[in-house]
């Protein structure tokens, strides 16, 4: 098998920002093992994150809430020299005892995490960054991290749909282009709607804003762009990855909470400034190595969740309320300042909840 090229299978769902930060070890694995073969099994619906990977081979999808039976039979088909479980859910495991043979994953110290929720970040440490903890998976095939970012491929199609887009709506054609993304799967990672409306009147007549989203950001984005004196354009709901990576390209800076799409614009080269609410950064899903500025408030009850949820836990939702549009106005000169692959947290106007 020594003088035979590697054959390995990585299985990773979803989603966006979980799926581009597998991204570093995809590109470890193929400058290591130039010739192997790489095969990436996602979720339908989160397929074009990696569909245009170069450092992938074969990108098999899977439709949601369908059977793992097909799924399972078409991985039996070949034979693999290593296979890789990034996603470590109970899914997951089904799928690993359906095809068989020996898998390898990673830690996703759920205790610990835990611990940070329940005691607010006083007991779990930091976790590291996922980035790197999906290297334990792939032990056997002697990668390390090469301190390099995230990575999302546009094509050429996309890049012509972005320019003729923004040409069209005469946006970022003479004005430095901010884009923007309101949106979050979670009711407490979303900044409000009125604060957007503000850090978007703010921004001036020397920018121009472009608010990125899916369909469920669809209203938000028109209410901003409404509010904005012609100073802003949404796309919420009208263009895929392939589109707003490119759209993001153009984009002098990316302002958005804990999304996909925040990945997606340092997995493009944007320079990132999120704006955090109930996670944070010893979870391991801030930005990695890529420009960017971490907005924040240093309140007693965080972190109240790992990935959100549908209400703060103790009715306030100060973490995200209290964050004003001037404090992040503020913090732009400093992102665009950075070296590349640096980043900054600012931990600001500590408070604690009445």
């Amino acid at each position: 098998m020594a003088d035979q090229p590697l054959n390995i299978l990585i299985v990773r769902f979803s989603s966006i920002g979980d799926l581009l930060l597998t991204t570093p070890l995809l590109r470890a694995i193929r400058t290591r093992h130039p010739d192997s073969r790489i095969t990436f099994v996602v979720r339908e619906d989160m397929a074009d994150t990696i569909r245009h990977n170069a450092r992938i081979d074969d990108v098999v999808t899977w439709r949601r809430h369908s059977s793992l039976t097909d799924l399972a039979d078409r991985l039996r088909e070949q034979e693999w020299t290593h296979r890789l479980d990034l996603h470590c859910s109970l899914r997951s495991y089904r799928l690993r005892r359906m095809v068989g043979g020996k898998w390898t994953g990673y830690a996703k110290h759920r205790i610990r995490r835990e611990l940070l929720i329940l005691t607010h970040g006083k007991m779990g440490g930091t976790l590291g960054h996922v980035a790197e903890r999906y290297f334990a998976a792939a032990r056997d095939l002697d990668v390390t991290p090469d301190g390099g970012p995230t990575e999302f491929f546009t094509t050429p199609e996309g890049e012509a749909r972005a320019a003729a887009f923004l040409a069209d709506q005469q946006m970022g054609q003479d004005r430095p282009l901010i884009a923007i993304a309101p949106g979050a799967a979670h009711f407490t990672k979303r900044w409000p709607e009125y604060h957007w409306i503000d850090l978007v009147q703010r921004l001036g007549p020397d920018r121009d804003v472009v608010i990125l989203g899916g369909k469920a950001e669809e209203s938000i984005g028109a209410a901003i762009a409404d509010e904005a004196a012609g100073r802003a354009v949404s796309t919420a709901g009208r263009f895929g990855h392939d589109v707003n990576g490119a759209i993001l390209k153009r984009a002098q800076l990316f302002i958005g909470g804990d999304t996909g799409l925040l990945h997606l614009a340092t997995a493009v080269g944007t320079p990132v400034m999120g704006i955090y609410g109930p996670t944070v950064e010893a979870f391991g899903f801030f930005p990695y190595h890529a420009k960017s500025v971490a907005v924040q408030h240093d309140l007693s009850c965080r972190p109240c969740s790992s990935q959100g949820s549908a209400k703060c836990p103790l009715g306030h939702h100060k973490c995200l309320v209290g964050i004003r549009a001037e404090e992040v106005i503020g913090a732009i000169a400093e992102c665009l300042e950075l070296g590349a692959g640096s980043s900054r947290v600012n931990a600001a106007n500590s408070q604690r909840p009445q």
